[in-house]
């Protein structure tokens, strides 16, 4: 027999009267199960006891079992009968507020402090809501008269330091939270909120000697090395926030808040694995965080776990519902899962949510290029639209105009590193005249690799940014009178476009790094490209001048790992296989139907495509049946996923022809196919994304493999299909074509770029 039904057969046969069941009712809410109170409350009041404290408690256990409707008809009721109880107004209030209607909530906390103006609850309560509203000044009155008279209210003394926060008395706001702190020293908030006053106070030093000191005299209490983690990493000293983290998760294994803070600083880092695990530790302690299963959905992406992340994402969606940031992130998940036509919709739905951000556009910057429908105008007007909702400065550079002098480089990046910005700038840069530049890398997220160590080795000097917001690195570049600016990021996912906003240097500059389009940031001046990326018909989707150079726009580094060449599969095998290795965000429908009537129209041939995505097999079954649409069978079609770059460049000796996707075409991986004798049958498209492989073939001078439109791509696919003889003749000489072509010329791309920059630099000192 159940609690409830206990109850209800003891009131039936009169074994307890109304008084036990009214004491028993309270007993049973306060030890958490408010449906056996309900019925034991009812009871009471069904044997006649309608005491104030018997109804008052039967309206919170109501409240507590989801009658919320029934609970505020019992809070009424006293109110009426009892008008100057300040107890029933403040029930009310505190209902109005979890249900979200604040009017009615300070209304009610009114009447509360009309029966007793002292009341802390309600004092506490009205301030927080005046808080909430931005009225940092009027919260100050109400809890400064609450802790007048009850200086013991430690929750009152936090929300003091919150309330003078908000008015700009950093100093006074410390003083609060200490004492919050003094009442509570192993509360994680308290202590996270004085840490945060001090560093606003300009006495982040002072504070964290003051936690190391507590430490040293409480060495297990993990608030101290959870603050000291705020203050180092406000103090730009993130490996050390971090160790301290991993301390104060060591000490209290069980506590959400230090737990959360580890997983939300180690996503900002390189160390993505460790970030993923530690934001499922933190869920697991918080399974409602929204902040977290965003972080860990943002995190999985970066570790190319995208079937996991738009799994999380969706999830967040459903329990959390429509959030801005949610869904710019779940719109990139989805794109990079080949569903190009969701992912913008999702952009759409985000910017419908928040007009005014920057990051829904930024979202919609990043999905749109892989859309088949996207116009070159329609994607300007994007970014654009980004550039209009920046924050921007006007500073006064005052750099020598002097034309011949040595300039300042400055490159700006999170991709300095083994990467398709490292693999297509770092040779050209290493060739550009020393005597001409002295080149500075503002680096994020930097890493150590051996292309790591070539930006290092270029660079006269090196600056970690990673701790560094958007003024602060406009300060820093301009204090170090950087003359050139290039930009090497974009708005990807650690890209600083923004910080350009604020003029870094008197000539900006777009190369590579997100270089799917035109920027549209009006403090962008010049755009680095090359006549086959933007024929003349193209410049008007410009908003930045074009810097053109003589061949290519980038300078292809061969790795030294490559394997040699090896002879066209086509000759063992008696059929074709293509190949495309590139991301799946650029395989549309329109590319899949294109090749299913290749793969048709080229008997027994077969289709390989690696990529990351493809090592979930849910993925992998899903690009399967797109092509089972088109009546290809499966067996034609082999899935590769990740794998080591030595690996992933000999798995080319499998592949006779490239096909490559459209309208985002390949540009590193074409570089690869190339190098790798495997030749790239093109469609060059409107928007810079869909012209790389044109730049790299007319580069190497395989203008013949470039197409204009879907049925030529189609046909030149079948034609060189058919004469296997010349596909092994064209692989042979191939790798060695490529080397003695400008797409690999290093001091030739080098003297190049350098003439370009220096164009830049003498029309900004002409003035032009």
């Amino acid at each position: 027999m159940t609690t409830l039904d206990a109850l209800e057969a003891s009131v039936a046969i009169g074994e307890y009267d109304s008084h036990w069941l009214a004491a028993h009712g309270i007993m049973l809410l306060a030890s958490g199960t408010p449906l056996a109170a309900r019925v034991a409350l009812t009871n009471a009041m069904l044997l006649g006891d309608t005491r104030p404290t018997t109804v008052l408690n039967l309206a919170l256990a109501e409240g507590a079992s989801g009658e919320q409707a029934r609970a505020k008809e019992l809070l009424r009721e006293l109110t009426g009968r009892l008008p100057d109880w300040d107890e029933p107004w403040i029930r009310l209030a505190e209902i109005q507020r979890r249900n979200g209607d604040h009017a009615g909530a300070i209304i009610y906390y009114g009447h509360a402090l009309e029966c007793d103006p002292l009341r802390p609850e309600a004092l506490i309560g009205l301030a927080v809501l005046r808080l909430g509203a931005g009225d940092g000044a009027a919260a100050q009155l109400l809890l400064l008269r609450c802790l007048g008279a009850h200086p013991d209210r430690i929750e009152a003394w936090d929300a003091l330091g919150l309330a003078l926060m908000q008015t700009g008395d950093a100093a006074a706001a410390e003083s609060a939270f200490d004492a919050a702190r003094q009442g509570a020293p192993d509360n994680f908030e308290y202590a996270l909120h004085r840490a945060t006053a001090a560093c606003l106070a300009e006495r982040a030093e002072f504070e964290l000697a003051r936690l190391e000191a507590e430490s040293l005299r409480d060495p297990l209490n993990a608030t101290m090395p959870t603050a000291r983690a705020v203050v180092l990493q406000k103090l730009g000293r993130r490996a050390e926030a971090l160790d301290a983290l991993e301390v104060a998760v060591a000490l209290s294994p069980d506590a959400a808040v230090p737990a959360l803070l580890l997983g939300e600083m180690l996503a900002q880092s390189p160390r993505g694995p460790d970030a993923i695990i530690a934001l499922k530790h933190a869920l697991a302690l918080k399974p409602n965080d929204r902040r977290a299963a965003n972080n860990l959905g943002a995190v999985l992406m970066r570790q190319h776990q995208h079937a996991e992340a738009a799994r999380i994402l969706r999830g967040v969606r459903t329990q959390h519902g429509d959030d801005p940031v949610c869904l710019c992130n779940l719109a990139n998940a989805t794109v990079l899962l080949g569903h190009q036509e969701e992912a913008v919709s999702i952009a759409r739905q985000s910017i419908a949510l928040a007009p005014d951000a920057v990051l829904p556009y930024r979202a919609m910057a990043n999905v749109a290029p892989y859309h088949p429908d996207t116009r070159a105008s329609e994607l300007l007007g994007t970014l654009r639209a980004i550039s209009d909702r920046l924050p921007r400065e006007a500073p006064v550079f005052c750099n020598e105009r002097d034309p011949a002098r040595r300039l300042r480089l400055g490159l700006l990046s999170g991709s300095f590193r083994i990467h398709p910005v490292g693999w297509l700038t770092i040779a050209g840069l290493e060739n550009l005249d020393p005597a001409a530049f002295d080149i500075h890398c503002f680096a994020q997220n930097a890493s150590q690799d051996p292309i790591a160590r070539r930006f290092r080795a270029l660079a006269t000097e090196w600056h970690d940014t990673d701790n560094l917001d958007d003024p602060m690195l406009a300060r820093l570049a301009r204090s170090l009178q950087i003359d050139v600016l290039i930009d090497l990021g974009g708005y990807g996912d650690s890209g600083r476009m923004p910080a350009c906003a604020r003029r870094l240097a008197p000539v900006q500059i777009k190369w590579v790094g997100m270089q799917s389009h035109s920027t549209g940031l009006a403090e962008m001046d010049w755009f680095i490209t090359d006549r086959w990326e933007t024929p003349a018909d193209k410049r008007i989707f410009y908003s930045e001048r074009l810097l053109q150079l003589t061949d290519g726009y980038v300078c292809y580094s061969p790795p030294p790992h490559a394997p040699d060449v090896a002879p066209a599969p086509a000759l063992v095998n008696q059929y074709i296989t293509f190949g495309c290795f590139n991301n799946l965000a650029k395989i549309t429908p329109q590319v899949i139907a294109a090749w299913g009537e290749i793969l048709t129209g080229v008997p027994k041939s077969r289709l390989i495509l690696k990529t990351h995505q493809f090592s979930d097999a849910e993925t992998q079954a899903m690009m399967a049946s797109r092509f089972a649409a088109h009546g290809i069978d499966g067996n034609r079609i082999e899935f590769r996923g990740a794998s080591p770059h030595r690996e992933f460049l000999r798995q080319y000796g499998d592949v006779d022809i490239v096909l490559d996707p459209f309208p985002y075409t390949g540009g590193l991986t074409t570089c690869e196919a190339l190098w790798m004798g495997v030749p790239t049958i093109t469609l060059a498209g409107e928007i810079f994304a869909a012209r790389h492989s044109c730049s790299h073939l007319s580069n190497v001078g395989l203008t013949d493999w470039i197409t204009h439109d879907r049925e030529e791509y189609i046909q030149l696919a079948i034609y060189h299909a058919a004469d296997i003889a010349a596909l092994q003749e064209l692989r042979s000489g191939l790798r060695a074509r490529v080397k003695a072509s400008p797409l690999c010329d290093a001091p030739r791309f080098g003297r190049h770029l350098g003439i370009a920059l220096r164009h830049a630099w003498t029309e900004w000192c002409d003035g032009s």
